[in-house]
């Protein structure tokens, strides 16, 4: 299969979350206008995704949960576990550390990094917290292909650009400065600021 654009693996995950949850509360097949409904979207962009996935419904009873997910796995997880570091451990490092840690099979948090000698050799939200100096140390040792950036804003060039000469090959951007990698690196920013002021906009009076 070709590589999906961006928005679709978005949804795909979203999909997915939804339908463990769907698990959860003992529901074996679920129709797109629920699913639609769940994460509000239409039911015909459900249909069209699973349908570039190659999925399609019992007609009568709707998708089968439990086969979707795993098809959806089998789309959008990797063969074997991707490792992944955060780089910056503070109050979002932290936060985002003990959210992520556990959460999918395929995808294990190994390492954070920090400067601040009150963190480092310290297990902290579950994973331990090494010097940045072992940056480039630790990244080959462990095979970590994606770094999550919670760093200062007057370092996050810097820190990025070392995350992708050492091996790095995706990064999720936390920081406000945006960034620009090489081609063959994959780079996603998520801008808080910018995201609390949408929502500002469209509750103003």
């Amino acid at each position: 299969m070709t590589k999906l654009p961006g928005k679709t693996v978005e949804r795909l995950s979203e999909y997915r979350r939804t339908l463990l949850e769907c698990l959860y509360e003992k529901r074996n097949f679920i129709f797109s206008h629920e699913l639609a409904a769940r994460l509000h979207i239409t039911a015909v962009q459900v249909r069209r995704d699973l349908m570039l996935i190659g999925y399609s419904s019992v007609l009568r009873k709707g998708y089968d949960v439990r086969i979707l997910i795993d098809t959806i796995g089998e789309i959008i997880d990797s063969d074997n576990s991707v490792s992944v570091a955060v780089v910056g451990i503070g109050n979002l490092g932290m936060a985002i550390a003990g959210y992520f840690k556990g959460k999918r099979s395929k995808l294990n948090l190994v390492a954070s990094f920090d400067n601040d000698p009150q963190k480092i050799n310290k297990v902290i939200s579950g994973v331990k917290c090494y010097p940045y100096g072992e940056f480039e140390r630790i990244i080959r040792e462990q095979g970590i292909r994606i770094a999550i950036l919670t760093v200062p804003p007057d370092v996050a060039r810097e820190v990025a650009g070392d995350a992708v000469r050492f091996g790095i090959r995706g990064i999720l951007n936390f920081t406000t400065i945006p960034l620009n990698v090489p081609p063959g690196v994959y780079l996603e920013e998520y801008d808080m600021i910018t995201s609390i002021e949408k929502v500002a906009y469209f509750v103003k009076e």
